[in-house]
């Protein structure tokens, strides 16, 4: 038995790659619509200011270094002349706050080396996730800054990815029921047509409210995608497996009829005329109904031309 809803394919990841510095593009190192992988380098920024940046704080780095070891040496001899009355206690303490004041200073250089670091590898661009890249949104050559808000592309992971789809929140509770059995649940995405088969996946996880204007719920549900046949945006129709019945009689529902008082089907007998037999259907799935009573296997029903038989007509069998 299957629940069937309208989805969308959503993918789990999707990220609009933006330059964290400001420079000029260099080089771009993926084509429109490759696949890349996590760490793959994607864009160069001219990192030739953020090396010279680099360079000039680790010289004030050495500089400040020399004057911190300078200090030092002044406390040691400060603190061998104390005891011996050479120099004031006053003149120990400021040279131990000119030490400590020093120190702050290599430790202040230490920060900007970081910080430069980081901005230098900032200008090496690589891909957040694995995915699909999109068009490419800014040409080399030109200047990006930090403040951008387009980005530079955008990376749509494929495989695996997820459909979005809903139920009647009726039917919420049969879900609920599997779900907490630990039962994993199968779902099928099917073409627009809903003919076509594209991909098997389970359900992931439900959404935590019902939509109150519409009465449905979102279901997520996962697909492995390796040939990428379920593309981001897609429509597709979602069928959920709920319960896997065996052993059941089958007849297509063309043969089904209803009339006011009953369901019924119409019964070719051993002499080719029909009888009218009283039925019970179960689960409709598609073009298959189930038969709970009234059928058993081998009977033979009449399926086209019923609305011209009566009971003990006499039929033909194509």
């Amino acid at each position: 038995m299957f629940y069937t809803g309208l989805g969308a394919v959503t993918p789990l990841a999707t990220v609009t790659v933006r330059s964290r510095v400001d420079g000029q593009i260099m080089s771009v190192r993926y084509r429109e619509g490759d696949t890349v992988h996590k760490g793959d380098l994607l864009v160069e920024i001219d990192d030739r200011p953020y090396q010279a940046a680099l360079t000039q704080v680790e010289g004030q780095l050495i500089r400040d270094q020399a004057t911190l070891e300078n200090a030092r040496i002044d406390l040691a001899r400060y603190q061998q002349l104390v005891p011996l009355k050479a120099v004031p206690e006053q003149q120990l303490a400021t040279q131990q706050a000119t030490v400590h004041q020093s120190e702050g200073v290599v430790k202040f250089d230490q920060g900007l080396i970081d910080s430069a670091r980081v901005n230098l590898a900032y200008t090496r661009i690589t891909a957040p996730v694995s995915g699909r890249v999109g068009l490419r949104l800014v040409d080399p050559g030109n200047i990006v800054h930090a403040a951008d808000t387009n980005g530079l592309v955008v990376i749509t992971q494929m495989d695996p990815t997820s459909v979005i789809f809903t139920i009647s929140e009726d039917q919420l509770q049969a879900v609920l029921g599997k779900v907490a059995a630990g039962r994993t649940l199968t779902v099928e995405a099917y073409d627009r047509a809903g003919t076509t088969r594209l991909a098997q996946g389970s359900l992931s996880t439900l959404d935590n409210q019902v939509d109150p204007t519409t009465g449905t719920i979102k279901l997520r549900a996962t697909f492995a995608n390796q040939k990428g046949v379920l593309f981001p945006n897609q429509f597709v129709n979602a069928r959920l497996l709920i319960e896997d019945k065996r052993g059941v009689t089958l007849v297509p529902t063309a043969a089904v009829q209803r009339n006011a008082q009953a369901t019924y089907a119409y019964v070719v007998k051993a002499d080719s005329t029909v009888t009218v037999r009283p039925i019970t259907v179960g689960t409709i799935e598609g073009d298959d109904a189930e038969i709970a009573s009234g059928l058993a296997p081998g009977d033979v029903v009449v399926v086209t031309g019923v609305d011209k038989l009566q009971e003990g007509s006499r039929v033909s069998r194509r």
